[in-house]
């Protein structure tokens, strides 16, 4: 599994919410977003890790 994909739904998932660092549930997407956007090559390597061929993922 790539890592943009992921990347793309924790964005959306953001933006779907209005911007509020008050928000638990914004500011948790916000910096896992940024997070992962930062790292996406350790992200790369993590999901090549724990997603085994022939696991079922998202489409």
């Amino acid at each position: 599994m790539k890592v943009e994909p992921v990347l793309a739904e924790l964005n959306r998932l953001r933006n779907d919410l209005s911007k509020d660092p008050t928000d638990i549930e914004w500011f948790a997407l916000h910096h896992a977003f940024c997070f992962v956007s930062y790292r996406m090559g350790e992200f790369q390597k993590y999901l090549d890790e724990v997603v085994k061929p022939g696991d079922p993922t998202p489409d």
